[in-house]
């Protein structure tokens, strides 16, 4: 089973293939992205790939090609190197570009 050979190579690349397999509408049409993503261990440390497995999870791209882009990306350090950023602004940015939720009730200010 492709899924479980997946998930030997990492805990994400499992997941990521779970996740595409669910997303198609016949198994089949995933197959040939989970290989893909399989192959990628054989040019690429198993760590790299289960990185960059997690962050094509974090972002929504289950498909092979964002794996491999998310390996290639970067001169030394491709963005499975990078950490993922979790925490988002706990408030709203305030700037005077931008329009809130009253001006499109029609409270707001129109130019």
């Amino acid at each position: 089973d492709l899924e479980k050979e997946a998930a030997l190579i990492g805990v994400h690349v499992g997941e990521l293939a779970r996740k595409i397999m669910e997303a198609k509408r016949h198994p089949v049409q995933g197959y040939r992205a989970i290989m893909g993503i399989i192959k990628l261990a054989r040019a690429w440390p198993r760590e790299r790939v289960d990185a960059a497995c997690a962050r094509a999870l974090a972002i929504g791209a289950l498909s092979y090609r964002s794996v491999r882009s998310i390996l290639e990306k970067g001169l030394e350090k491709g963005l499975d190197q990078v950490p993922l950023q979790r925490e988002f602004p706990s408030s709203p940015i305030e700037h005077g570009n931008i329009r809130g939720a009253d001006y499109y009730r029609g409270g707001g200010e129109r130019c």
